[in-house]
């Protein structure tokens, strides 16, 4: 049994070996190419999460299962709120072979899936991004989506200004790029070609009369049905796209809060990301549509990233 600790996973998952990774992992889940059930969510106690996700890349190919604590307060701490295991088991003895850092897996995939979707879905010259968060996934998304497009600026709000300013600080040292902390959501995104949520507010931080049009918006930071980063309006305006339809249908806060409220039906999820990297269903139709990416993250995602950190 091999362990392949959180420095391994952050020194050899770089973003060039993750984004076609996790591209072609979603385009194998939408062609029902791969295995998995919806993930189960224990909650426990002040909104912290125990998440359990099996999975296979194919019927006769490795599998697993991702363990996952999400504890928001720990960044407090300077600890990863995402703590836990992905378990690989050989495809043909069905033995376990290796178990991986999840909680870097995580912040590496996560934001490569993102960096993938704004490829695919933000405008060929889009070069300013607006980042509402300024935890881990803040900072990984900078650093992926600056892989897919030449960023020229990057805007960062969040509820601590005093945080905000530090992330900042640290990200314009690390990319070479103006980042600038922000006193609002609104200011942040004002001028931007590109939004991130990556944040734990249980309540909208993004408003669609905000949002100009042209724009692309990663959605990331809720991960189950209750906490809402985005408004009804801006999932009604938007091309909205999802990794998974039937994770969106039973997880996707914003859309299902919009469904709920009667603005939007099921169809308004009108692709799979892995449906628009295929080619098969157009993802961007003209310059001025707002376009969303849906991101629940799934199990294929790390299962192929921790596979490869194994196999190679």
């Amino acid at each position: 049994m091999r362990f392949i600790d959180r420095d391994e996973v952050s020194r050899r998952l770089t973003y060039d070996v993750c984004i076609p990774i996790v591209r072609d992992a979603m385009i194998a889940l939408s062609a029902g190419e791969t295995l998995q059930h919806l993930r189960t969510i224990l909650p426990l106690s002040d909104g912290r999460l125990f998440g359990i996700m099996p999975g296979a890349m194919g019927p006769k190919a490795p599998f697993g299962a991702k363990l996952i604590s999400v504890f928001h307060d720990n960044f407090a701490k300077g600890i990863q709120s995402h703590q836990g295991l992905v378990l690989l088991f050989d495809p043909d003895t069905g033995a376990p072979v290796c178990v991986v850092h999840a909680g870097e897996i995580t912040a590496i995939r996560t934001a490569a899936a993102s960096a993938a979707a704004t490829d695919a879905l933000a405008r060929p010259n889009a070069t300013r991004l607006a980042l509402l968060g300024y935890g881990e996934q803040a900072a990984t998304h900078a650093r992926a989506i600056s892989q897919v497009r030449k960023l020229e600026s990057i805007t960062v709000w969040g509820r601590s200004p005093h945080r905000a300013q530090a992330f900042a600080e640290r990200m314009q040292a690390e990319l070479g790029i103006p980042v600038v902390a922000v006193v609002s959501a609104e200011q942040a995104v004002a001028c931007a070609d590109i939004i991130c949520t990556v944040s734990s507010a249980p309540e909208p931080i993004l408003n669609g009369s905000w949002v100009k049009p042209g724009t692309h918006i990663n959605v990331v930071g809720s991960s189950h049905a209750v906490p809402i980063e985005i408004d009804d309006d801006l999932v009604v305006r938007s091309r909205f796209i999802a990794d998974s339809r039937a994770s969106c249908l039973a997880a996707g806060a914003e859309f299902l809060h919009a469904k709920a409220a009667g603005l939007i039906d099921d169809s308004h999820i009108v692709a799979e990301i892995g449906d628009v990297f295929a080619g098969k269903i157009e993802g961007r139709r003209n310059p001025d549509e707002i376009t969303v990416y849906k991101s629940l993250g799934h199990v294929v995602q790390d299962l192929s990233t921790a596979w490869h950190l194994y196999s190679t």
